[in-house]
């Protein structure tokens, strides 16, 4: 049984279909980064199938419950850090993460261990008597993770979950969610695309409110169109003469300018099949009497994906 699923889900708000039938399952072991533009639709997404807002049709489950019709059983398996991370202000970190414990049930030695275990992996220890009003940006964030994980849920959906963060504390998150990802379903929507590759074991791209893209990042990696391309530049005289001599090599399907400025002319050297090495163009250039300023296998990044399958545009 999948432990998040979405199926059909679609969110109106008057004319504006926010959301428009977007269909996914995430299992036990998975970590999927849920991505799109500003404006995408992801929040309004996980709020549907975290139960906080009703959807105009589609049905979104958490555990084999449906979010809206067996909300309370649903939520028993979720832990939802949603944007904002909202709390109560007034209240101490320890005051607040001990009414949550005690909103999901836990007896008070069950409730101490979880979150004596809680302040150790997220370091509250030194802001456990503060008000929550009065910390930083990144320990609200951490107070945030701390009550999605009181109950130890089977299902994590997680809104910009190192929003705020420094990068020491970006690599403990990341390092806390590897730690207990074998054990749950997470769900991460975050415009951080390193995070994607340094965590999720899965994409979901969004645009629109529709679904592009679901796939692995190793799969839309070798999607992009700069993949396996070889970068080659030329700083002086025409490149013509060098683009005909890469041309001519086995293997080589396409050489493009890829910009050129101030003289320096950047190639790239695409192939069908597999392209001839970096080492095996610079020796053609070089038997030419070609000066090579640089040359390189070029990596396409998540980045690169992105923008191809978004348009490149924030709605």
């Amino acid at each position: 049984m999948a432990l998040v699923e979405a199926c059909d889900l679609v969110k109106r708000f008057g004319a504006l279909t926010a959301v428009d039938g977007i269909s996914f399952k995430v299992q036990r072991g998975e970590v999927v980064g849920f991505l799109g533009p500003n404006g995408a639709g992801k929040s309004t997404a996980m709020k549907m199938i975290s139960g906080f807002l009703e959807p105009t049709s589609g049905r979104a489950a958490i555990g084999g419950h449906d979010s809206h019709t067996d909300a309370i059983a649903a939520r028993r398996h979720l832990g939802y850090l949603p944007e904002g991370a909202p709390a109560y202000a007034d209240m101490s970190v320890g005051a607040f993460l001990w009414f949550i414990a005690g909103m999901h049930g836990l007896s008070k030695p069950q409730a101490n261990d979880r979150l004596a275990e809680l302040v150790d992996r997220i370091h509250l220890a030194e802001v456990w008597n503060q008000r929550i009003d009065s910390l930083s940006k990144g320990f609200k964030r951490r107070v945030g993770i701390a009550q999605a994980l009181v109950h130890d849920p089977d299902v994590l959906i997680l809104d910009e979950p190192t929003d705020g963060l420094d990068p020491n504390q970006k690599y403990e998150m990341r390092s806390l969610i590897r730690a207990i990802a074998a054990q749950k379903a997470i769900v991460i929507s975050t415009h951080i695309l390193e995070e994607v590759e340094a965590v999720c074991s899965r994409v979901i791209i969004i645009a629109r409110g529709r679904l592009l893209a679901d796939a692995t990042p190793a799969a839309l990696l070798a999607s992009a169109p700069d993949a396996g391309a070889v970068a080659v530049t030329i700083a002086a005289g025409d490149p013509q003469r060098a683009i005909e001599i890469i041309s001519s090599e086995p293997g080589v399907d396409r050489v493009a300018i890829a910009q050129r400025i101030n003289g320096v002319t950047h190639l790239l050297v695409r192939s069908a099949r597999s392209c001839a090495s970096a080492s095996e163009l610079a020796g053609a250039l070089r038997r030419a009497d070609i000066a090579c300023d640089e040359i390189y296998l070029k990596r396409p990044t998540l980045d690169d994906v992105f923008r191809q399958i978004t348009g490149g545009t924030e709605q």
